[in-house]
């Protein structure tokens, strides 16, 4: 039984054969679980920490899960609610939750992907991301609902979804007291703050740039960005550091290595047409070579991962397509318990098959396509690669996460093969390439979304939900903040441009360059065939390669910064006097580090907004002011970031 003030020790660990598990909700009552207030306030946090999601995903290449910081704001309001009269359930506040998550699963997906239609001259229109944003979401969902019995139900405390236990904890917390919200707050506004100094008023420089001595042209970066910092927190000390280790290896070994091997060469080195190795500043060669190593190395590091969950993925696949078969009739939803009753299996069938016919039957959802035939093809493709890899995600992210899915692989895995199939069939050029990577965002939202539906379908398990009102949520979810975040993505675009230093879109960038690869044949193999190298080399010491290659990818400044954060809550733990003051800090710096991720997305969104309007970036103050010393003044600004941050988390 529960004690009412947290979840049973049944919450954490397999359940024997003649156990049962008691929800902190009992499946004997009804409360209410969706209302307007519900429903209203999972929109507006959806639309927020979606559109902070996507710009976070644009400059660092990097999202987080917002589960954790979406309940805890949900409670804030529900509480303010309570004080106006307005009595609310724990399962409302749940039901708030999946509806305002789902967002930034979208947002996942959409930045990995269509940035690079833009980056090729195809801008998408705001209904062709959206309508590939809702099939893509919708189809996650639907395809969860087969699976949840088994991953949910049957594989408790074997798959322990640590954001959705997380988030019944924060839930359930809330019912006996606590200000876990002040720190989501707190955060938000810090973020803004330093978002408004960096990019609005611009009085403190955007990065702190070190040159090595005697590495040509190296140099270590790090970003002033609150967001990457809080980033690094919720990573933890162990793969920020491997993050980090990879963005040393490029801008300390690599881009010196080159800068050495080319400083007498009379001729550009390709893919460089015009520019030689001396004439290079370290960004330059990072762009013209390192970045195709490090693209290179991910898409290598996620097959390894694939391969890794191989096992994983054929019994999922397995139980998916059992279940599906067994369960398409079912109509004895009404007579089982109400902590059970999901979605009819039939509406997953009929659902998908809606979706697959809009594919093909609307011409613009695909680009500009107008064979019916090749639009057949990518809706088949579509469906195949989509239930694939929502099995995958359901089950990676019940052992290590939504923030470790490995959804760059299964994207990569999913273009390779999608424009394996346009070139054989004979579909080439720009509307091959725009067909493949549509292809690719409608398959990546969907695992993307499974993971979130995992998460929160384990929150609903723990509290006694209703799994079909959860699911009904999910969906609810996708379809009101869709054009939301692909309105954000747009504006960003258009205020910015993607591929500059300010949004570098650096996952639709490599996906970019995947697709290029397979349609013009025009990639430098030599330089992919030492990012493979470097990941099997990294894979071989046992340290996963992945974040190592995401660290090699990115520009060492964001890693840098990520991993600043990351050591934080190191040092922040190892002070701990206690295991409860270790975990107290641990959740205090996540909620504070999420808070500073929207905070700072949401003013760059703003400040986007500003440019669209005006036609021009705020000019601010300058940097002039601090002369020659605009390097201890970033410096000084990150150490203060650090300075607040520290105090948050020991704040009684």
């Amino acid at each position: 039984m529960h004690d009412k003030t947290g979840l049973s020790e049944k919450a954490y660990r397999p359940l024997n054969a003649d156990e049962s598990y008691e929800p902190f909700v009992p499946a004997s009552e009804s409360p209410v679980e969706v209302s307007i207030k519900t429903i209203v306030a999972g929109i507006l946090f959806g639309i927020l920490f979606g559109a902070a999601n996507a710009y976070l995903g644009l400059y660092a290449g990097l999202t987080i899960s917002t589960s954790i910081p979406v309940a805890v704001m949900t409670v804030a309001a529900f509480r303010l609610l309570q004080s106006l009269g307005q009595k609310s359930t724990i399962l409302e506040a749940n039901i708030s939750q999946t509806i305002g998550s789902a967002s930034s699963s979208l947002a996942s997906g959409i930045i990995f992907t269509l940035p690079a239609l833009f980056l090729w001259g195809l801008d998408p229109t705001l209904v062709q991301m959206t309508l590939l944003a809702m099939f893509g979401g919708c189809l996650g969902v639907l395809f969860m609902i087969p699976l949840r019995k088994f991953l949910i139900d049957r594989e408790h405390g074997n798959l322990p979804y640590p954001e959705g236990t997380a988030c019944a904890e924060v839930l359930i917390a809330s019912q006996v007291g606590g200000s876990r919200a002040r720190n989501v707050f707190y955060g938000l506004g810090i973020g803004a703050l330093f978002k408004a100094l960096v990019e609005w008023l611009k009085v403190v420089p955007s990065s702190l740039k070190i040159p090595i001595p005697f590495l040509p042209k190296s140099e270590l970066t790090a970003n002033t960005s609150a967001a990457l910092f809080g980033v690094g927190y919720i990573l933890g000390p162990r793969i920020s550091t491997i993050m980090v280790g990879g963005g040393l290896l490029s801008w300390l070994v690599i881009i010196p290595a080159i800068a050495i091997w080319g400083a007498d060469r009379s001729v550009p080195l390709y893919p460089e047409t015009s520019l030689l190795i001396p004439d290079m500043a370290p960004g330059t060669l990072w762009t013209r070579y390192v970045r195709y190593i490090g693209a290179g190395a991910v898409a290598a590091a996620g097959f390894i991962t694939l391969i890794k969950s191989i096992p994983t993925m054929v019994e999922s696949f397995k139980v998916g397509a059992q279940q599906l078969r067994q369960r398409l009739g079912d109509t004895a939803a009404s007579v089982l318990p109400r902590t059970m009753q999901d979605l009819p299996l039939r509406t997953v069938a009929i659902g998908a098959g809606v979706i697959a016919l809009g594919m093909a039957v609307v011409p613009f959802v695909f680009g500009p396509i107008s064979s019916f035939a090749m639009r057949l093809v990518g809706a088949i493709l579509v469906v195949i690669f989509a239930f694939f890899f929502v099995t995958v995600s359901s089950r990676i992210v019940g052992l290590v996460g939504v923030t470790s899915n490995p959804t760059s692989g299964m994207t990569i895995a999913t273009l390779l093969g999608t424009s394996s199939v346009f070139l054989l069939l004979g579909f080439t050029g720009d509307i091959g390439k725009a067909a493949a990577i549509t292809v690719g965002c409608v398959v990546a939202i969907a695992a993307s979304i499974a993971g979130d539906t995992s998460q929160d379908l384990k929150t609903g398990f723990l509290l006694g939900g209703t799994p079909r009102k959860q699911q009904l949520g999910e969906l609810l979810g996708v379809l009101t903040s869709a054009v939301f975040v692909c309105l954000a993505v747009i504006l960003l675009d258009q205020a910015y441009g993607f591929g500059t230093k300010t949004l570098p879109a650096p996952q639709a960038t490599l996906m970019k360059l995947v697709i290029e690869g397979i349609f013009d044949s025009e990639l430098p193999w030599g330089l992919v065939g030492i990012g493979v190298a470097i990941a099997l080399l990294i894979e071989l010491f046992r340290i996963p390669s992945l974040p190592f290659a995401v660290g090699v990818y990115l520009p060492v400044g964001t890693t840098f910064t990520v991993f600043l954060g990351g050591m934080l809550r190191y040092f922040m733990e190892k002070r701990a006097s206690s295991e409860e003051e270790k975990s107290a800090r641990r959740e205090k710096g996540i909620l504070f580090g999420s808070g500073l991720v929207g905070g700072e997305g949401l003013l760059g969104v703003l400040i986007a907004g500003a440019v669209f309007v005006l036609n021009h970036e705020p000019e601010g103050y300058g940097t002039a002011w601090a002369g020659s010393f605009g390097w201890l003044v970033a410096a000084l600004a990150l150490l203060a970031l650090g300075y607040i941050f520290a105090r948050r988390c020991v704040q009684k």
